[in-house]
């Protein structure tokens, strides 16, 4: 039986994949979870085989960082992306994160049981309506999109500086670097081309 963790902020989202695994062949869903935070205590806990994550997630950390956080803590654990989000840039950097595969929310319940049953068994599942899609190179470092990434939910200089242990100057820079390499006018504009690519 492949034991599968739910993760998703939508309370009937959740339930009705819960739902829909339960009656798939050799397929369980053993828990489910609303954030990254206890998804991730969920998954030490529980020790799913396949966990199912969305990439908008609630609290400051996302799908993706999600991803990355489980296979560190539960190699066990394969995380298996189920998104809206069709964005190459997204599925590129779910794929560096440690993500299995990478599923549209617009996947039947065959394709995704299909997926969970291939990631639970080692191999890779992508979405065929991202297989075409070439992933346009991000510019910017994994420290300046970290930091674009806390000042896209609103985190001034200053707070994002004490949650990376970094100086405020170092974080202007890094936010100044970014708007220069993204071509954009402003801090603004910037967060929203990268978005828009899914660089962040």
């Amino acid at each position: 039986m492949i034991r599968v963790l739910v993760v998703d902020d939508h309370a009937v989202v959740r339930a009705g994949l819960v739902a829909l695994l339960n009656t798939a062949l050799g397929i369980e869903a053993v828990g489910e979870a609303a954030d990254a935070q206890s998804a991730l205590a969920e998954a030490v806990r529980l020790r799913p085989d396949v966990a199912l994550l969305d990439i908008d997630l609630p609290g400051g950390t996302d799908g993706i960082a999600l991803a990355a956080a489980l296979t560190a803590r539960v190699p066990d654990c394969r995380p298996l992306m189920l998104t809206a989000l069709d964005r190459p840039g997204h599925l590129e950097r779910a794929l560096r994160a440690g993500a299995r595969g990478y599923l549209l929310k617009s996947a039947t319940a065959e394709e995704t049981a299909d997926a969970i049953r291939r990631v639970a068994e080692g191999g890779r599942a992508l979405d065929p309506r991202m297989r075409a899609s070439r992933p346009e190179p991000c510019p910017l470092t994994e420290r300046e999109a970290e930091a674009l990434r806390l000042a896209a939910v609103g985190a001034t200089a200053r707070e994002i500086a004490a949650d990376l242990f970094l100086s405020v100057g170092t974080v202007r820079n890094r936010l100044s670097s970014a708007v220069g390499k993204l071509h954009a006018r402003t801090l603004v504009d910037a967060i929203g081309i990268a978005q828009r690519h899914g660089w962040i």
